[in-house]
This record gives structure tokens, sequence and C-alpha cells, in this order.
């Protein structure tokens, strides 16, 4: 059974610890990967932190590109020293969701699931969590988590194509379906708000504003498409963003941050007909606020996006000639690169609210 060094997460709220972990060889449709990069994602941070519970001891981290190093019995489209993405997105292609063309809500219940793939060196099971564990250098996954990319893709951009910008992106183009000349307002420019923002101005939406408490992120949003930039600590969000809209308003905009503060204020950006889209997380327990009247008078929607509702085995080639033709920028998105061995200090500078994407590489 293969080994791999992994980021082990033993208390909520603690430092993570550097260890070997033993993975289990790969099953009937399991692959096995050599992980090169994986982004830090902000949901890694929060379950880490114990904003949502779960098992422990657990390896997080679920945003991550390798090599195929094996494969299981049963496995097609893959095949050893394929370049890959590794995703969360574990689908079966068969159930009552899948059928409906809606992967990220599959209900199957898969080996990987039952059994797990990590233990430690005493024996004991480690959780694999977010059904990916790729804070480590090698995973076991499901062969439906896995799109083969092009191999002259650096490791470390692509690893973002695995959850900031399917979830950003797809929340757009897939939840929202944002058309042409449509106003959006993105609140929050972190990995995943920016590529709400690229998804959004390669739409062809108009104004494409960014909110967030940093002008440094606010820079960066403009850098990735946003037309214009709210600092809602020195100005009045609501009235900026309506003096851009003649107004009215936005007709979309994408709560990608996973703050109450945002979740409340989001209607106050949104026009008749608008749709307010929830991407981001909060921690359990949260809960927002809106007027239904209102809500019911004026025709406005909210929706839910789950991992931009993505189907991976057509999206993410999409994003990736988008990326080849210069229209979506991932390079960009990584703020720094750190060692494993470096992992507790790259989530201690995502938390001070300025990174886009620090990347866990491995040699």
């Amino acid at each position: 059974m293969p080994k791999a060094r992994a980021a082990v997460c033993h208390a909520f709220g603690q430092e993570l610890a550097i260890e070997e972990i033993t993975l289990a060889d790969p099953g009937p449709g399991e692959v096995l990967v050599d992980v090169k990069a994986c982004a830090i994602c902000h949901s890694d941070i929060s379950y880490a932190d114990g904003a949502w519970g779960g098992t422990l001891p657990a390896v997080y981290g679920h945003e991550a590109a390798g090599v195929v190093a094996a494969t299981g019995a049963g496995v097609t489209g893959l095949a050893p020293g394929d370049h890959v993405v590794v995703t969360l997105i574990r689908s079966c292609g068969a159930c009552h969701y899948c059928r409906r063309q809606s992967r990220v809500m599959c209900e199957e219940v898969f080996a990987l699931d039952r059994e797990g793939a990590l233990t430690g060196a005493d024996g004991s099971r480690y959780e694999q969590a977010l059904r990916t564990g790729a804070f480590a250098d090698k995973v076991v996954v499901h062969q439906s988590q896995l799109v083969a990319i092009p191999a002259d893709i650096p490791f470390d951009s692509a690893s973002l194509l695995a959850c900031g910008v399917i979830t950003g992106f797809g929340a757009v183009v897939n939840s929202a379906r944002v058309g042409p000349g449509e106003a959006v307002a993105v609140i929050g420019c972190g990995g995943v708000g920016l590529n709400s923002i690229q998804g959004a101005a390669i739409a062809g939406a108009a104004p494409v504003v960014a909110i967030d408490l940093h002008d440094d992120k606010l820079e960066a949003a403009k850098r990735f498409g946003a037309t214009d930039g709210v600092n809602p600590a020195r100005e009045d969000a609501a009235a900026r963003v309506k003096a851009l809209t003649n107004g009215r308003g936005v007709d979309h905009v994408f709560v990608t941050v996973g703050q109450k503060t945002a979740f409340d204020g989001a209607f106050d950006y949104i026009t008749k007909n608008g749709t307010v889209v929830v991407v981001g997380m909060p921690p359990s327990g949260v809960l927002a606020h809106y007027d239904p009247g209102t809500l019911a008078a004026w025709n406005q929607k909210i929706i839910g996006s789950k991992m931009g509702e993505a189907d991976i085995a057509t999206d993410i080639p999409a994003l990736v000639e988008h990326y080849r033709g210069g229209r979506l920028k991932l390079d960009e998105l990584v703020s720094a690169r750190y060692p494993l061995e470096a992992i507790n200090q790259a989530i201690a500078a995502v938390k001070t609210g300025h990174a886009l994407r620090n990347v866990i590489v491995f040699d």
C-alpha cells in the first residue's frame, strides 16, 4: 500500500501536523494520483477550525492537480502519466440527480465513502476530508473526480480549476446564467469571487462591480474584469451600486464569502427581477434575514450554487481553453507557493485576508 506525506488535523483550531500516512491501493474505479500542487481553499480552513464539525483526525485539501500513478480495475479514459485536476465532485452518472445533470448532488455512496482510504501510523482510520485529502503528496480518489488536462498547464495554476474557478465561474454561467449586458455585483474578491468576476466579464455582463473590504483586492478585481470597485468600509456600497446602474441595482449579486453581514446586505444591491446567488458557506448555525414581502413584490429570487453546479468533464476542458486562449487568468490567482512543511504559514497568510490563492507545491 502506498505511503504519503500529509498535513493532518488532530484538533480543530490547532496547527496541522506533518506525518506519514498509508493509503489503500486503488480499488475498482479508483485512481492513485501523485499530487503536484494543492491550493488552500477557505473551506479547508473553516473545516480545520471546526466551523462545520467533522471527524478527526482528518486530511483536508481538495483543490489539486497531479499525475496519475496507478489505476484500479475498470478505470477508463485515464492512464499512468496523465496530468489531471483532482476535484471533490464524486458522481456515479446514474442516480436521480446525475440523470438530471446535477452531478454535484450525486447521492451514490461509494466504497471510499464507506471504507476510507487513509490510515495513520498506528493503523487508525483518518478521515479523507472533502472526499479528497489532498494536503498530501498522494491521494486515492474515484475516477469521476478527475479530469485529464494538457501536460503544458502548470500544476499550480491547474489546481485552481478544481474548486475556486469552477465554483466562482460556474455560479455565473451555470447557476445564474448571466447574459450580455446584465449588471453583476460580486461580494468578496478572494479566489472564488475573482472567478465570478472573470465569469461575468466573459459572459459580457456590464457593469461588473466588485465589493470587498480590502482595497488591494478591489485593485486585483479590476485586473480580472471588474469595471468598478466598492469598499463598504469607506462608502455606502448599496448607494454606489445603484448609482452605477441608473438607480435600479444589479441583476445578479454573488455572495462568495461566508459572512452573515454579506448575506443580510445582498438584497440591498439587486433590482426588480434580481437574483441573490449564495456561493459562500457560513459556519453552521448562521442565518440570514430578508424581507419576503419585497422578494415577492419585486419578483426577486434566492438561489444556491454548490461548486458552480459544475459538470467537470465538460466545464474544466472549457476553462482550460479559455486559459490557453488568454481569456481566463489562472497564473495571476496564485499569491504564493509553499512546501507542505510550511502549510501552517500558508494558512495563516490566507487568514489575513490579502491572499488570492496560496498553493502547496510538492517535489
